[in-house]
C-alpha cells in the first residue's frame, strides 16, 4: 500500500507529526507503525501482590505502544533548551521554545487544561544552589501527571484514529529506499512512501543503529546515563517541589570532576520497573490525582558517560552494567543510604525497619557490588551536596535503587530539517539522539510535519 507519509514509532514524535501533518493538510495519506499495543491495552501484569517483578513480556507496555515510554511517565513538559536535547543546534533556540510552547497549547486543548505551569525564574533557590556548589537549570515545566498525561494521549488517539491509518503489535524489520521514496518492511506486508519519519525512541536504539548501518547514514557516538533513583520522605523536598515541581541540579564532583545531575523528581510519586529491551531498570511516576500520591518523593542522579577508542558502544556499557544488577539482585536493588556508605549491604530487616516506605518491591543488597566506584563516589558526594539544600537527603534510611540507565541512541547526522542524507527519510525525537525528553521529541515531530506539509 502507498503512502505520502509513513512514521514508525507511535512516541510523542510520531503522535506530534500525524497531527501536524493532518492539520496541515487533511488529504494526506498517512501510516503510523508501533510494535506495541494501542493506549488501551497497554498494561503492566505488575499488581504488587500476584506479580511483583517483570516477567519479560514479548512487548513491554510500559515502554512501548502508543504515547510512547512517556506515556505511563510523569507527563512532565519542560520547556527549556537547556537540557531535554539539541534541537535548538539544528533549528535554533527561538523557533525550538515556540515548538514547545505550541505543543504545550495542544496538550492543553486535549484534556491538560487546569495542570499547573511551574518556573525556575526568578527563584531564590538559584541562589541557594549556586552557594552551595550547586547549579540549578532554567526552566519552564508543565507538569500534567500520569493520569492526565494519559487522558491527553487518550484524546489525541481518538481525534488522530480515523484520519490515520494505525499498524499496531506491527514491528518494522527494515527500512529500504526505492524509486521515489521509501520501503517500509514489517513482519507480515511491506508499504511504501514518498516520506518517512523514523521516530522510535529510546527503546528502539538497537534497531536504529541497523538502518543508519543499512543506509549508510553518518552517526556519531552515543552516551549513556548511569546512576540510581532515590526515594525519601515527600517533606524533605516540599520547598523545592512545591514551587519548582521539576528542579533540574548539576553538580561538580570534588574528586573526578564529573556532572552528576538530579532527572525525573516526583513528588508523592511512586518507583516503578522498566523493562528495555530484556533488561530490568528503575523509573518513576507521579500523579496528579490527589488519592494517588504516596508519601514519597523520589528522583534519578545520573552521570553521563560518553567512550570513542577502542569502545564505542556507550549503550552497551550500560546494558552490561544493567544485568550485572538483573543477575544479583533478580531485578531491581534497593539499598539504605546508611548501609551503602558503611560498605554494607541491606536486607530485609533494615529496610523494614526504614523510616522510609519503599513503592517498589525490590531485592535488598549492595549496589557498590554492580555499580562503578568513579560513578558510585560521585552519587554519594551529590547526596551530601544536596544535604545542604535538602537537609535529610543524606538519612540514613534514603532508600537507593538501582540501577537506573538512559540509554541514548546514536545521533544520526542531521541536516536543519532533521532530515538525513537520503532526501525524503526524517529522524525524529529521542531515537534520533537528538532530543531527550518530551518536550523535545514532541517539537521535532511538529517542525518535521511543517516541513513535509510545505
Amino acid at each position: 500500500m502507498k503512502y505520502d507519509v509513513t512514521i514508525i514509532g507511535a512516541g510523542p514524535g510520531g503522535i506530534f507529526s500525524a497531527y501536524e501533518l493532518l492539520k496541515l493538510n487533511p488529504d494526506l495519506r498517512v501510516a503510523v507503525f508501533e510494535k506495541g499495543h494501542e493506549l488501551s491495552k497497554r498494561h503492566c501484569p505488575i499488581d504488587g501482590k500476584k506479580i511483583t517483578s517483570c516477567i519479560s513480556c514479548k512487548t513491554c507496555s510500559i515502554m512501548s505502544g502508543f504515547g510512547g515510554a512517556g506515556a505511563f511517565s510523569d507527563g512532565k513538559y519542560n520547556i527549556t533548551n537547556d537540557f531535554g536535547g539539541t534541537l535548538y543546534e539544528h533549528i535554533g533556540r527561538d523557533e525550538s521554545i515556540e515548538l514547545m510552547k505550541y505543543v504545550d497549547d495542544i496538550n492543553m486543548a486535549y484534556g491538560g487544561e487546569g495542570t499547573k505551569m511551574y518556573s525556575t525564574a526568578g527563584s531564590d533557590f538559584k541562589r541557594i544552589c549556586l552557594q552551595n556548589k550547586l547549579n540549578l537549570l532554567d526552566a519552564s515545566v508543565r507538569h500534567l501527571g500520569t493520569d492526565i498525561n494519559y487522558v491527553v494521549l487518550e484524546n489525541l488517539y481518538n481525534y488522530l484514529k480515523d484520519k490515520v491509518d494505525f499498524y499496531f503489535d506491527t514491528e518494522v524489520t527494515s527500512l529500504a529506499l526505492c524509486d521515489g521514496g521509501y520501503t517500509v518492511n514489517t513482519t507480515d506486508a511491506s508499504y511504501t512512501c514518498k516520506y518517512c519519519i523514523v521516530s522510535v525512541g529510546r527503546s528502539g536504539s538497537k534497531w536504529m543503529e541497523q538502518v543508519c548501518k543499512d543506509l549508510d547514514i553518518p552517526t556519531n557516538n552515543s552516551r549513556v546515563d548511569l546512576g540510581v533513583r532515590v526515594e525519601l520522605p515527600a517533606v524533605i523536598f516540599e520547598h523545592l517541589t512545591n514551587e519548582l515541581y521539576e528542579s533540574k541540579i548539576v553538580y561538580k564532583t570534588e574528586k573526578y570532576e564529573d556532572n552528576v545531575r538530579t532527572f525525573c523528581m516526583n513528588p508523592h510519586g511512586s518507583v516503578v520497573n522498566e523493562n528495555t529491551n530484556g533488561i530490568i531498570t528503575v523509573n518513576g511516576h507521579s500523579f496528579e490525582d490527589p488519592k494517588m500520591k504516596t508519601e514519597n518523593t523520589n528522583f534519578a542522579l545520573l552521570v553521563s558517560k560518553h567512550f570513542s577508542e577502542p569502545f564505542k558502544d556507550s549503550n552497551l556499557y550500560g546494558e552490561s552494567i544493567a544485568r550485572l544488577s538483573n543477575m544479583l539482585g533478580g531485578g531491581v536493588i534497593v539499598q539504605r543510604f546508611g548501609d551503602l556508605v558503611r560498605g554494607r549491604r541491606s536486607n530485609d530487616s533494615r529496610i523494614n525497619e526504614s523510616t522510609v516506605h519503599p513503592t517498589l518491591k525490590a531485592t535488598p543488597g549492595d549496589l557498590s557490588l554492580v555499580i562503578p566506584k568513579r560513578i558510585l563516589d560521585g552519587i554519594i558526594e551529590m547526596i551530601y551536596a544536596l544535604d545542604k539544600i535538602a537537609p535529610g537527603t543524606a538519612n540514613e534510611d534514603t532508600l537507593l535503587y538501582g540501577v537506573e540507565v538512559k540509554f541514548y541512541n546514536m545521533e544520526a547526522l542531521l541536516d536543519e530539517n532533521l532530515e538525513t542524507c537520503h532526501k525524503g527519510l526524517y529522524m525524529i525525537g529521542d531515537g534520533s539522539g537528538v532530543t531527550h525528553s518530551l518536550s523535545h521529541a514532541s517539537a521535532s515531530g511538529v517542525y518535521v510535519a511543517r516541513r513535509i506539509a510545505q
